[in-house]
């Protein structure tokens, strides 16, 4: 698989608040965690109800990429391909990881995690990839 031809998407989850500048740290966090990969962010995906939280808007408007607003339908069903388990996701969202779920549905139903979730301070941030020809 050519790695160039990868779309690439950065799930968000956040406690209510979190700043552009918190956002932006957990997405380098995890970009760092998988660089050099060759791939480019192509989008971020978030819970629609996260969908207004400034700074995530505000950190897909810094980067130049869209803002992916996933359901809760579409969420509980990438539930099953999460990595991590967090108690406290499942009973306010019902899925594992609101990161890890974002991803994986905003990244299509042949998407993977690049790895667990990185947690940046109220900011948690996991990466899907899959082919584009694969959407």
């Amino acid at each position: 698989m050519d790695l160039d031809q990868n779309l690439m998407v950065a799930g968000i989850g956040c406690r209510s608040g979190a700043s552009s500048e918190q956002v932006e740290s957990a997405l380098a966090a995890a970009l760092a965690a998988i660089l050099p990969s060759g791939r480019t962010l192509s989008r971020i995906a978030t819970p629609t109800a996260k969908g207004q939280e400034p700074g995530i808007v505000a950190a897909a408007a810094a980067r130049g990429i869209p803002l992916v607003l996933i359901s809760q339908c579409d969420l509980e069903a990438a539930n099953p391909r999460t990595l991590t388990h967090s108690e406290h996701a499942m009973t306010i969202m019902n899925v594992h990881s609101v990161a890890e779920a974002a991803a994986l549905a905003g990244a299509g139903p042949a998407s993977q995690l690049l790895g667990p979730r990185v947690v940046v301070g109220p900011v948690t941030c996991a990466l899907a990839c899959a082919p584009v020809d694969g959407q």
